[in-house]
């Protein structure tokens, strides 16, 4: 009787959930969501597509599960000091998202989706949960906690999205080359000082400001509106 020998290429150990999701990752990292099909993730971890299919799911799935374990990941490094004010833990939170979402342009938009067609999933619960909890710390009147964790939640991943191309792949950015194309740009410049004053006295800083800084900014300013509910 003749042995059957083993395919070439064929991964020998027992792939994780987590490895696949890891390696996922890479993969959307690389290239965005576009990089990321069943067929190059098999190739990667030189498996089959149904033992992707028997740890993860579908392509979806790998989308979401990629989703959770960043943004889980950058919350829980985030830890808040044991002293810390509520609107420190809030700064240190939204910081976290804002530096997750930069470091994988891809996530800007999953965050999206996630809060509009899975609004009690893991991901959104788990952030307004972080967020919420200092609202109510903040003593924000509890008929106001939904819209005051809303509108954090709300500007944290618009802000963060203006950042990166929300195209369905967002591989390829830069911010930076952006933003000193649209400062120099001959229709921005062509505007008349006399109709347009405000965006003449900003051209500048349009092309010098620095995105978290400008971040905290907004953070800052409705914290500051958050106290007033009280």
């Amino acid at each position: 009787m003749t042995t059957p020998t083993r395919r070439p290429g064929r991964r020998n150990q027992v792939l994780s959930r987590d490895q696949i999701v890891a390696a996922a990752i890479e993969l959307l990292d690389a290239g965005g969501e576009g990089a990321l099909t069943v067929r190059a993730l098999s190739e990667r971890l030189s498996t089959g597509a149904g033992a992707i299919a028997y740890h993860v799911g579908k392509r979806d799935d790998l989308l979401d599960a990629a989703t959770e374990t960043v943004v889980t990941a950058a919350l829980a490094a985030a830890p808040a000091p044991a002293a810390s004010t509520p609107a420190e833990e809030i700064r240190e939170a939204a910081l976290a998202l804002f530096d997750a979402i930069t470091a994988h342009p891809w996530l800007a938009t999953r965050l999206t989706l996630q809060i509009v067609r899975n609004p009690v999933g893991p991901v959104t619960v788990g952030i307004f949960e972080r967020l919420g909890r200092q609202v109510q710390a903040l003593g924000v009147p509890e008929e106001r906690w939904f819209d005051a964790a809303s509108t954090l939640r709300d500007y944290i991943l618009g802000a963060v999205s203006q950042n990166v191309r929300i195209e369905g792949d967002t591989s390829g950015t830069d911010g930076d080359a952006d933003r000193e194309e649209h400062a120099a740009s001959a229709s921005l410049q062509e505007l008349t000082p006399e109709t347009y004053p405000f965006m003449h006295a900003i051209i500048g800083r349009m092309r010098d400001h620095d995105d978290r800084e400008q971040f905290l900014t907004g953070i800052a300013v409705i914290l500051d509106g958050l106290t007033r509910l009280r």
